[in-house]
């Protein structure tokens, strides 16, 4: 399927505001890949597709998760939009022809994360965060960390959208904590101090939806 042809399909399924955001998505992905030797052209695919699950109802995530054996906890059933990752992979797969393990792996993966995440994983759940739409308080501070440390600007935005969940009230996803633990087994020990400092100047603001 052509990038047109892609783009066209994505038209017809998302909101003029989510179809935007899902191209800035792409370009920051591609950025974030030039920049850390990642594939491009798998970044920009990733990164277009990781929301196609975003136009579906509550209900409709619901049921392709039970269709196709997506395991769920009470996190997820409490609050479905949580599945429109690991739909989204599904819906690329199935319905945009994506078969690139990595891609779908990233697609999956951009909204909860998980341990030992790759570095396209990455790079797709931090374009979601730090992508040109996104003006919240903090983001600035991201996009510089996302140029000098790829692990620390992951952990650093994971962390943010921990700390706004239990803000909120809401319950984490274990799934969540995994990944921020795993991450935090990978970033350097002088590198996590110094985003401590930074965060202390300044905390990243609400996380993106």
């Amino acid at each position: 399927m052509s990038s047109a042809e892609l783009k066209a399909r994505l038209a017809a399924q998302l909101t003029p505001e989510r179809l935007e955001h899902s191209l800035g998505v792409a370009a920051a992905a591609v950025e974030l890949a030039q920049r850390w030797g990642v594939d491009a052209g798998r970044a920009w695919l990733a990164g277009l597709l990781h929301d196609c699950a975003k136009g579906m109802r509550a209900d409709e995530l619901l049921q392709w998760a039970l269709a196709f054996g997506i395991v769920r906890d009470d996190t997820e059933t409490a609050c479905p939009d949580l599945l429109h990752g690991p739909v989204g992979a599904l819906l690329a797969w199935k319905e945009y022809g994506v078969a690139d393990a990595a891609v779908l792996s990233a697609i999956r993966l951009h909204t909860l994360g998980a341990e030992e995440m790759g570095p396209l994983d990455k790079i797709i759940y931090l374009a979601d965060y730090i992508e040109p739409g996104r003006d919240f308080s903090g983001v600035e501070e991201l996009r510089r960390s996302a140029e000098q440390d790829l692990n620390q600007a992951v952990l650093q935005a994971m962390e943010a959208t921990i700390r706004y969940v239990l803000k909120r009230g809401l319950p984490l996803h274990p799934q969540t904590v995994a990944a921020r633990n795993s991450l935090l087994r990978e970033v350097a020990p002088e590198t996590r101090e110094r985003g401590k400092h930074d965060r202390g100047k300044k905390k990243a603001g609400s996380p993106p939806v």
